[in-house]
Parts: structure tokens; C-alpha cells; sequence
């Protein structure tokens, strides 16, 4: 299993118009060969703290999926937020390799 994390920071009141972006997500990776699940988590101390979670089968599947025209197209959709500011945050992404269970 691998597991990457992207997490940001969004301003207050652009909480519930990002966590409705995720809620009506095109769904493109979950086709992706080796996608395992996606969630959208809320940091409950600070709630404008948000963190993408995928899960993959393999490492291999992740990088696959990385370099794919599917990915390029969910990250040009991205650049087309009506709301630049949310346009313009750059996540912190963490990858994790599953090592125990």
C-alpha cells in the first residue's frame, strides 16, 4: 500500500466552497489502475487545514498515474478555479509506504 497526502491551508471563508470542489471532484483517478481510495480530510483543531489522502496498491501504480494525461487533466482543471487564490495554493504532499498493519 502507498499513501499520498496533500495537504493545505485555505483562507476561512473559502472552507466550504473548496470542501464542495472535492465533493463534486471529476473521479478521474479513481478509474486509474491501482487506486485503492480518496478522501478529504478536515483537521479538527483547524479547520481550514485540509489533506487529500489517496491510497494506492503500489508505489508503481502511484508514479503511473503521476505521469499519466488523467492526471495532467484533473490538475488543468484545477488552474481553472473560478477563485485564483484557491488556484494559487500550493499543497504540502507527503507519500507513505505501508510497512506494518
Amino acid at each position: 500500500m502507498y499513501t499520498v497526502h496533500s495537504t493545505v491551508v485555505v483562507p476561512e471563508d473559502k472552507i466550504d466552497e473548496v470542501i464542495h470542489i472535492y465533493q463534486n471532484r471529476s473521479k478521474l483517478v479513481d478509474e486509474f489502475e491501482g487506486f485503492v481510495s480518496f478522501q478529504l480530510l478536515q483537521n479538527e483543531q483547524h479547520p481550514a487545514e485540509l489533506t487529500v489522502e489517496i491510497c494506492w496498491e503500489s508505489k508503481k501504480d502511484y508514479l503511473q498515474y503521476i505521469t499519466s494525461k488523467e492526471y495532467k487533466k484533473v490538475h488543468e482543471l484545477e488552474k481553472n478555479y473560478p477563485d485564483q487564490n484557491l488556484a494559487s495554493i500550493r499543497p504540502k504532499v507527503s507519500r507513505y509506504r505501508q510497512v506494518a498493519t
